[in-house]
């Protein structure tokens, strides 16, 4: 059995009996070097700091003894930490969680947040960009001193100067430390942080829309308008923790949407011009979105990650692009593909005679002066393809 023991800044003195029993019984002890140092001499067990990269040890822990194997972590094991990549490696049965305060509820309890209402972001492995968001209020997990600096500055570069970020420092430690201010201010001066550190931010302005405008993209007119954008999301039918593959991405706006969908979901955008590509890297850094973006489809599909959904918003009547999303679809993955021209209009209307699937086509029109009236003006009909492989 794998004994997970969460310990606090406090160490020693803020365990629960139980988790100091585990500990003193212990006949070998994992951690980091700072949760070790946590530990007083009553813990006689052998001290082993892991190495890095941490996995292959992790995935040979169990082959290494025949008794149980203790494991210090941070707060909670489970919330972000080692607790729940040891239970996808070796099962719930093999693994026991003695959880300590995390480090996100003594946050909340700080602020005066409700847990519930509040989002939890880590930048331990993700980058500082993904914490960006356009309203609400999360407590982010930071990888290093450096992090509260880097995310300020984004904020600020992103228009999000006037959120409220407060940093605190060795939550339920003797040093615990709390300082309020902007993103502003920390992007202007930055502070002298310790490592141990979480933000807690309420993002300023709140303009948090869905589906976003048209003008909250950085475009150069070759983006999935607003209305269709909505239909287009509705068909790929978004689910948490799933990948898509955005093929002729454009603006990437339909990248973002996803990512913003639901927790866990990413994309890769796949657009072969410069510019295009550089607009792309904009939004994503702009709405905190996890975005991979590469040049061609379909030269660039090896070795990526399956996806669960693949929309082609472009390039449809390039040879064998269509065939090779197919390929690379996994079953139940869905496919949608929009099309404007009459030419992809007939690759669509053929596949859909092969593969099945529903064929729609939408017409929106925008209500303009006419004179000293009002009149319709018509978008250009999109022709959309769907189906589930």
């Amino acid at each position: 059995m794998i004994i997970v023991v969460g310990i606090g800044a406090d160490g020693m003195a803020g365990l629960a009996a139980t988790s100091r029993d585990e500990l003193q019984r212990a006949s070998v002890i994992y951690g980091s070097k700072r949760q070790l140092d946590l530990l007083d001499d009553t813990v006689a067990a052998p001290r082993r700091q892991w190495p890095s990269p941490m996995l292959p040890a992790l995935q040979t822990l169990r082959d290494r003894h025949t008794d149980d194997v203790h494991v210090v972590a941070s707060g909670d094991p489970l919330l972000h930490g080692i607790g729940g990549t040891l239970i996808r490696l070796y099962g719930p049965d093999h693994v026991r969680v003695l959880p300590h305060v995390s480090s996100v509820t003594l946050a909340c309890a700080r602020m005066g947040w409700n847990a519930q209402e509040t989002e939890v972001i880590s930048l331990v492995t993700a980058p500082p960009h993904t914490a960006v968001r356009r309203g609400g209020q999360a407590i982010v997990l930071s990888k290093s001193r450096l992090t509260p600096h880097e995310l300020a500055a984004l904020l600020t570069a992103h228009g999000r100067g006037d959120s409220a970020m407060t940093i605190l420092e060795n939550l339920g430690g003797p040093t615990e430390l709390r300082r309020d201010g902007t993103a502003r201010q920390w992007a202007e001066a930055p502070p002298n942080v310790d490592d141990l550190n979480v933000i807690a931010l309420r993002y300023l302005p709140d303009d948090r829309l869905s589906p976003l405008p048209d003008d909250a993209f950085a475009h150069d007119g070759q983006i999935t308008k607003h209305g269709i954008r909505a239909v287009t999301l509705a068909a790929l039918a978004p689910r948490p923790g799933e990948r898509l593959w955005d093929v002729g991405a454009g603006s990437g706006s339909i990248s973002v949407e996803w990512c913003l969908s639901w927790a866990g979901c990413t994309a890769v955008a796949f657009e072969r011009d410069e510019r295009r590509r550089h607009n792309i890297g904009l939004n994503a850094a702009a709405f905190g979105a996890d975005i991979d973006v590469r040049c061609d489809a379909p030269d660039g599909f090896d070795g990526l990650d399956s996806p669960s959904a693949i929309f082609i918003g472009g390039g449809l009547t390039q040879p064998g692009l269509l065939d090779a999303c197919l390929e690379h679809l996994p079953t139940r993955g869905r496919l949608v593909v929009n099309a404007v021209t009459a030419e992809s209009e007939s690759a669509l209307a053929q596949s859909h005679s092969r593969l099945g699937g529903q064929l729609r086509r939408f017409q929106h029109y925008h209500g303009e002066p006419l004179g000293g009236f009002t009149g319709w003006r018509p978008q250009m009909p999109v022709t959309q393809w769907v189906m589930t492989k």
